[in-house]
């Protein structure tokens, strides 16, 4: 049986000196190519509700996209990693929570040491673009919009969990999407960070993303200019980007 491969192009922005001597930050793309079947998706924080309208909002917009990444990646035998953060509770008896819960737990290795530069904003005090001036939980579980595999899939909100599902079925690579981008798509045990110092390569579906960033705070730009900045972020210290055209198949190589 022929193997699937994914047909990626990888942004990532760097320092450079340019011809007049400058120095700029150089955006760049490399084209990779990932057998499907060792790369895995995590959905970061999908939830069904946010107490941030405009969040809400935002991400009920993306589902339909986010669902047709999930669809093609799981056809091409890709790992669908469910990870909504808190709400492990209602998955309690799901066959896909029992999957990796019930693994046997390896010891990450040490992190690795690295810099940690400061965000482009500050999210922590009034993120919201809506009016609303406190964050509180609210959400339960998922988005219904996105489709569960029980018989494939897994859920867990646990770095480790993660850790040892990703090394105990061969998982090479991974790709990240979800909300919200300065926040947990970054410091969540299972997200951007973490997976980074364990020595995991991991890349973010910039196009299926958002931050929570309120306009009327630094830098004093829109909140796309916000998701843009924070998107770049990424690309600059963490980890490169790739646009979910790359995964269902819109973007043929030359």
């Amino acid at each position: 049986m022929k193997e699937e491969v994914l047909r990626l192009r990888l942004r990532s922005q760097a320092i450079v000196t340019n011809e007049r001597g400058y120095t700029v930050w150089k955006t760049s793309e490399q084209s990779v190519s990932w057998t499907a079947r060792q790369t895995g998706l995590i959905l970061c924080d999908v939830w069904d509700n946010h107490s941030f309208r405009g969040a809400v909002e935002r991400l009920e917009a993306m589902i339909p996209r986010m669902n047709d990444v999930v669809k093609s990646l799981r056809t091409k035998e890709g790992h669908i990693i469910h990870a909504p953060s808190d709400t492990m509770s209602f998955y309690e008896s799901s066959p896909a929570r029992k999957r990796i819960r019930d693994l046997e737990q390896l010891a990450p290795p040490p992190d690795l040491e690295l810099d940690d530069p400061v965000l482009p904003f500050d999210a922590s005090k009034n993120g919201s673009d809506t009016g609303e001036e406190k964050s509180f939980r609210n959400w339960t579980r998922q988005n219904e919009g996105i489709e569960v595999d029980e018989s494939r899939d897994v859920i867990s909100d646990v770095g480790t969990e993660v850790y040892s599902y990703l090394k105990q079925t061969g998982i090479k690579h991974l790709l990240i999407m979800g909300v919200h981008t300065t926040m947990c798509i970054l410091h969540r045990s299972f997200a951007i960070k973490q997976m980074v110092r364990w020595g995991i390569p991991i890349v973010l579906i910039r196009d299926l993303t958002d931050c929570i960033y309120n306009p009327e705070r630094p830098p004093y730009v829109s909140h796309e200019e916000g998701t843009q900045l924070a998107i770049g972020y990424i690309e600059k210290f963490w980890c490169p980007s790739v646009d979910s055209a790359d995964i269902v198949g819109t973007w043929v190589p030359a």
